[in-house]
């Protein structure tokens, strides 16, 4: 099925940030009272507390001015993506890389097409502890090297990368911006239920490696090799300079998931192993220096679409309209039956994270309003976080206004429209075994 012509990414977010400003006239303007929770430390809305507000439409002006509000408050992810950027091709030009895909080559044999369930498994794991997303923008350039290594292309790269950490965020039962916050969130205990939902996670894992496996298979083609080392470089201190990126790989992982880093210490960490490496792997201090600013161009445009997609949702909270769409969209379900409320809490969340592109930001602005809903309705608390995580975590998947997918999909050099083409009907999929999975859940009572 042809799909029709979609704009440039660019012009898609533009595009949305125009809808958005043109919405604050013509919606009427309302808010929640805000709290802070104890058991999360967020601001969370109050319950019952939706008033109407004084309009405060956004005009044309304050649009414009709304664009660089938008790109400093993705500041921190922007800079962390520019430096881990350059440092990732400072890496490539030491030869380091090409001399691990010669290693990784050798240990795999005949079974060199392994690498895409393995990194589907580790990016999967990544996605459910600390539900990684952004980090990955950084890390495309060397997963292109690894996949082109063994002939598959760079949508095979972002659906291995990317798309297994967002299914397995969407399914993880202890991630900590997702289920862990909406379980606080609605008065249960931290990971609870999670042999239910990690049965969910392994299900749904099981479905994404395997189409990404049978696309790679179907698309093959030639296999491609980085540069060799640049001359003068002694295969020792090549040797040296990927052990150097191996320990700090080791210490971002450690980071992201037991020293609670940001992306302040992630951005630091690779900015000095790219000096480190560079200088060590022999290419003096100009060829460094040359890698990070053509590793900064190479992820500059990638990097500014997460601060435009940013820009809907200050245009929508500059507006006053944000509240209202929240409070409009999840009315209605408590005249539903209780099993269609439900897939209706996954649709609502599902169309909610369109303008609210943060899960955990949305888990405070939806989970208080749906928990006493619940409650009423006779439904499971842990039911109304499983559409939470259904809804809004497979809509990462596909709204143009996730900034961090639509950059990996960009450093790929893969177009939204190639990327829909694939994913749209994995993720219709998936979103259908999440309904089953809340029916069983609503049937068996779970806790």
């Amino acid at each position: 099925m042809k799909l029709p012509t979609i704009p440039h990414p660019l012009a898609l977010l533009v595009g949305g940030i125009v809808l958005a400003t043109a919405l604050t006239w013509v919606i009427p303007p309302g808010a929640y009272d805000r709290r802070e929770d104890p058991a999360t430390k967020r601001t969370v809305v109050v319950n019952g507390t939706y008033h109407r507000v004084e309009p405060a439409p956004v005009g044309a002006g304050a649009m414009l001015v709304a664009i660089p509000v938008g790109l400093e408050k993705g500041a921190d992810v922007i800079f962390f993506v520019l430096l881990a950027g350059g440092a990732l091709v400072v890496l490539d030009r030491t030869g380091a890389l090409q001399q691990a895909l010669d290693a990784l080559a050798r240990a795999l044999g005949e079974n060199e097409v392994l690498v895409v369930p393995v990194m589907c498994l580790f990016f999967g794991t990544m996605g459910a502890v600390e539900n990684m997303q952004e980090e990955i923008i950084a890390l495309m350039p060397l997963l292109l090297i690894v996949v082109r290594g063994v002939g598959f292309d760079a949508l095979t790269a972002a659906m291995m990368s990317a798309g297994a950490a967002m299914v397995g965020s969407a399914f993880s039962p202890i991630n900590p911006f997702q289920s862990l916050i909406a379980q606080r969130l609605a008065g249960l205990q931290p990971a609870s239920a999670w042999p239910f939902r990690s049965v969910m996670l392994a299900l749904a894992m099981i479905f994404w490696i395997t189409i990404t496996m049978r696309r790679a298979m179907r698309t093959r083609g030639t296999r491609q090799h980085a540069e060799p080392r640049p001359a003068g470089a002694s295969a020792v201190r090549t040797q040296v300079a990927g052990w150097l990126a191996l320990t700090a790989l080791a210490i971002f992982i450690a980071g992201v998931t037991r020293w609670d880093w940001g992306f302040e210490e992630m951005g630091a960490l690779f900015f000095a192993m790219g000096a480190t490496v560079g200088l060590v792997g022999g290419l003096g201090v100009k060829r460094t220096s040359e890698g990070f600013a053509d590793g900064f161009a190479q992820v500059a445009y990638a990097s500014l679409l997460i601060g435009f997609a940013r820009v809907i949702s200050v245009v929508l909270e500059q507006g006053r309209v944000m509240d209202t769409i929240v409070y409009a969209l999840f009315t209605p379900l408590a005249h539903l039956p209780l099993m269609v409320s439900a897939a209706g809490m996954m649709a609502a969340q599902g169309l909610i994270h369109v303008i609210v592109p943060s899960v955990s930001g949305q888990a405070a602005l939806t989970m208080p309003v749906l928990v006493p809903l619940s409650d009423l309705l006779g439904m499971s608390r842990q039911v109304t976080v499983l559409a939470y995580q259904g809804g809004a975590g497979l809509c990462e998947l596909i709204t143009p206004t996730n900034g961090a997918m639509m950059a990996v999909i960009a450093s790929a050099g893969v177009t939204y429209p190639q990327w829909i083409k694939v994913v749209l009907p994995a993720v219709a999929i998936l979103a259908a075994g999440a309904l089953v999975a809340i029916y069983v859940a609503l049937l068996i009572g779970l806790q």
